[in-house]
């Protein structure tokens, strides 16, 4: 700053790397502003003095909600409806699998319906509740009472009955109209069945009804999570939905698309954005049934055959569906709507070079402004390069939007504040929550207009420069997933309720990008398991509330203020599960083990866990059968999952539909990572279960392939050489890493075999960077001396040292029974033990032992030359340190003790650290 006889000039200077030259003059006029007021008013708080010019106030307050269109003040939903079927009495409607209904059927019914509930008392104010399954009965329902002039309660069948029971007694709904199959026998409110009462339903007029229904009366009411642990329902008129149809229809040009796809409930307001502007514009309504939407391709399928235009869906729902073989198939002709929550702008950028010709549009709306008030068109502009998530946009017709500070100050350009709305979308307010509702509906003090009112959203946002608007996050702890609403107060109030919780808190973790999840965390009164929490909550919430983990604490950490510190609770991880997990024991089930891990982002899958239980839900068993598609080749119908919902019984379906199929040798237990793969060989047993552990302590940059003995499964006879073998699994490898350098390894016998493949590939003149001996002993005629009589013996001890199981048979009464006694005792023990599914049957126990047993001749018979790359020996605590490999070994054999015995080393504890020793070794090339 410099005085001068003129007064103050002040000089700014800044990085021009950081900030343009328009944000520098905006911040000059604010500092201008603030020091005015400063000396017009040297009383007032600072926090309230203004910062704005006049220019950018009227700039944020007039020019950019200057949204002001006409629209049909005087009509009602339903009366829009009715004046389509003037225009199109016979163009179809509504569409569900395979059933129709023309604009002229589906009025007739609705009316037919309408008189009926009438007789009943419906009437303007009346509540309905609607529960049915997604069908044209749905449409059907929704309509008529609208034509009754009551206002409808949708109600998800799905929901746990203490929570509809809840809903229908907050809302004092009068009829609940809803299908035989879903009859509520715990309820006192006379239901009306769309399929068992048709018949006489359908004797009723079917002409249209009038009633004396206005704009202003009530045409809806929602449940959303409400932070008290119950619900709280929006109550929606039909002037605020009018302005809604009117508005999208323009912005979003619906009026050019004649197929319209419903894939959302009508549980939540998503699906409104499609259901009514469908049938007030003439377009068909294609209700897609909950198990098609979850099938990728069978979604892309029908999308293409029915030559879909529009279609509303959650981001997080379309992401999971990409999974599918043609994800471009999956977006419509014309208009893709993303709505229900805050989206990336380089994954929405990405979904827009699939389809070139389908416009996309984000749509943001809070259910207390009617479903929807800004929309975003992508476009080749500046303004999305810049932010990390898809804008906002602007508001629809008649809409305000307002930006403000603590002190409901609007804030300027660039800066955060909490988002508030005013205009034509607002609602009545919550169902009897005056208290609330006054808090969360103030009065307007930007406006002259009697009554006027602001809703305070909760969301964070901020202006960017060409007006559009950006979602930044919550003020509270209200939370968004998968398109759901929740209040986590609500998860931690009904937590509380459990006797035997002293203190429960609910936060969503996003651990992952993109991957939200529910985490309940819980300080106890007395020991409770996991289960018994979850099937607790799920008697009062519906699934998408259900925390995906469980942390137990001793107590809960504290702010210095004695809030609790969200910042400071762990995240989930497998020390927080309360019981051991089932060890797979089939590569089948490692393969799955390890999908789901990934999938579900959560370390130490038990092959008996349920997948709904660790927070499965819809769209990740999409991208999860997608994966097991992707990753083993075979296709599994989705409604398998939830019929046979662990990996035991996943995999007995997958190793049922190759039964006969060739099996490769190469078994991929981790693919992703940008590091080179490390390819481990079998140990004696032939397969690769053993390395699960291995592979995950080494890290998610660290590809991991096992190599088994192709004589496991189907066919195939095991191979008898060490030579042959190697053979076989350098062609196997170099499918995936057709040139080196290569990181080869192997336990006990397959040290032996990688051994033989590094020389082979160093024979080929391919680089081999590691050799890794684990706890292998090099061959020897010490060994050609064991008793083959003992081999079903060794086979039952390798079986059980490998999962550390106690066997109850000793090996000299193992002896005495003749040799097809003895698998069958073995298979019986290993069953009981839980070394083998309950599937197996004994022809996999032969063919074990025929792999052991060609193992065993192969090592014998081999005679290993010597080795000139750089080898490394993991040796557990014993004799022969360097394991006969000195001799053999041209330049220096590196040796590293593991703490362990030999079959411990694979098994936690131990095998923590070698794969400590072995990631420094693989690093270190």
């Amino acid at each position: 700053m410099e005085e001068t006889s003129a007064g103050l000039i002040g000089y700014w200077e800044y990085n021009c790397d950081l900030f343009s030259a328009a944000t520098i003059r905006r911040a000059i006029g604010h500092f201008q502003t603030l020091l005015s007021a400063i000396v017009a008013n040297p009383g007032a708080r600072v926090g309230s003095l203004p910062l704005l010019t006049a220019a950018e106030r009227h700039q944020l307050l007039v020019e950019w909600n200057d949204t002001q269109a006409e629209y049909p003040q005087d009509k009602c939903v339903h009366q829009l409806f009715e004046q389509q079927v003037e225009r199109t009495p016979d163009a179809v409607a509504v569409v569900f699998e395979g059933e129709q209904l023309t604009y002229r059927e589906l009025n007739a019914q609705a009316n037919q319906l309408a008189h009926y509930l009438q007789s009943l008392g419906v009437g303007p104010e009346v509540l309905v509740g609607i529960c049915v399954e997604r069908s044209i009965e749905m449409v059907v329902g929704l309509l008529g009472i609208l034509k009754a002039g009551g206002a409808y309660v949708p109600l998800e069948p799905n929901s746990p009955p203490e929570r509809l029971v809840y809903q229908i007694l907050d809302s004092q709904i009068s009829v609940l109209v809803t299908q035989k199959k879903l009859v509520q026998p715990q309820v006192r409110v006379r239901q009306v069945f769309l399929d068992a009462d048709w018949m006489v339903i359908a004797k009723e007029s079917d002409r249209n009804l009038f009633k004396g229904v206005r704009p202003e009366n009530l045409l809806y009411l929602i449940y959303t999570s409400g932070t008290t642990g119950q619900p709280k329902g929006v109550a929606i008129e039909h002037k605020s939905m009018t302005n809604y149809i009117n508005g999208i229809v323009r912005q979003f040009d619906l009026s050019s698309c004649s197929q319209f796809a419903l894939v959302s409930s009508i549980t939540t307001d998503l699906g409104n954005t499609i259901v009514f502007p469908a049938l007030c514009t003439g377009g068909c309504l294609h209700i897609i049934s909950q198990e098609r939407a979850s099938e990728p391709d069978a979604l892309a399928e029908y999308m293409q055959q029915e030559g879909i235009d529009c279609l509303k869906i959650v981001s997080s729902h379309i992401m999971a569906l990409q999974s599918s073989s043609r994800p471009e198939q999956l977006l419509p002709r014309q208009v893709l709507i993303l709505g229900g929550e805050a989206s990336s702008a380089d994954w929405v950028c990405s979904l827009q070079s699939q389809a070139p010709q389908c416009i996309i549009f984000n749509h943001y709306g809070p259910t207390e402004a009617t479903v929807g008030v800004l929309t975003y068109r992508l476009e080749q502009e500046s303004s999305i390069e810049s932010c990390s998530t898809f804008p906002l946009g602007r508001p629809l017709p008649n809409t305000q939007i307002y930006i403000l500070d603590n002190h409901l100050q609007p804030v300027p350009i660039g800066v955060p504040g909490e988002l508030h709305i005013g205009g034509a979308p607002l609602a009545r307010g919550y169902l009897n929550r005056p208290e609330l509702t006054s808090q969360k509906f103030i009065d307007n003090p930007f406006s002259n207009e009697a009554g006027s009112r602001l809703y305070k959203t909760g969301d964070k946002a901020r202006y960017l420069r060409d007006g559009n608007i950006e979602f930044i996050g919550r003020i509270d702890n209200q939370v968004k997933i998968r398109g759901f609403r929740i209040e986590l107060g609500e998860i931690s109030a009904t937590l509380t309720q459990h006797p035997d919780l002293r203190e429960a808190v609910a936060i969503v973790r996003e651990d992952s990008p993109g991957d939200k999840r529910l985490v309940a965390y819980i300080v106890t009164k007395e020991e409770v398991a996991i289960a018994s929490l979850r099937g607790f909550l799920k008697t009062k919430l519906p699934d998408y509330m259900v925390p995906s983990a469980f942390v137990f604490l001793e107590a809960m950490p504290l702010t210095p203020n004695g809030k609790v510190d969200r910042r400071a609770l762990p995240a989930p991880d497998a020390s927080t599960r309360e019981a051991e997990a089932t060890a797979p024991r089939t590569t089948t089930e490692l393969q799955l083990v390890q999908i789901w891990s990934e999938v579900l982002n959560i370390p130490g899958v038990g092959v008996g866990d349920n997948f709904f239980d660790l927070g499965g839900h819809s769209l990740l068993a999409t991208r999860l059968m997608a994966r097991i598609e992707q990753q083993l080749g075979t296709r599994l119908p989705l409604a398998t999952l939830f019929t046979e919902p662990t990996i035991s019984r996943q995999a007995s379906l997958l190793e049922k539909a190759t039964d006969g199929q060739p099996i490769s040798a190469l078994v991929p237990i981790h693919k992703a990572g940008d590091l080179p793969p490390f390819f481990c060989v079998h140990p004696v047993g032939g397969n690769v279960l053993c390395y699960a552990a291995l592979a995950r302590h080494l890290g998610n940059n660290r590809p991991f392939y096992g190599l088994q003995s192709p004589g496991l499964y189907g066919n195939r006879r095991p191979i008898t050489s060490i030579e042959d073998m190697a053979a076989c699994y350098i062609e196997a490898l170099q499918g995936v890493q057709p040139q080196g350098p290569y990181y080869l390894g192997g336990w006990s016998l397959g040290g032996v075999v990688a051994w033989e493949m590094a020389q082979q590939l160093q024979a080929s003149r391919q680089e081999v960077a590691l050799l890794a001996l684990i706890d292998s002993y090099a061959p020897s005629t010490s060994l050609k001396q064991i008793d083959e009589a003992m081999l079903a013996n060794s086979l039952f001890t390798d079986l059980g040292s490998i999962f550390g199981k106690q066997l109850s048979i000793s090996a000299h009464e193992l002896q005495q029974l003749p040799y097809e006694e003895q698998l069958v005792r073995i298979w019986q023990e290993a069953k009981r033990l839980g070394i083998l599914p309950p599937e197996i049957g004994i022809e996999q126990i032969r063919r074990l032992f025929e792999v052991f047993k060609a193992n065993l001749k192969a090592m014998y018979d081999y005679q290993p030359h010597a080795y000139s790359g750089r080898t490394v020996l993991f040796c557990a605590r014993n004799e022969a340190v360097d394991r006969g490999w000195n001799s053999l070994v041209a330049g220096e054999l590196e040796t590293y003790k593991i703490p362990s015995d030999h079959y411990a080393m694979m098994r936690e504890p131990h095998v923590r650290v070698l794969a400590q020793e072995l990631e420094t070794c693989l690093n270190r090339v």
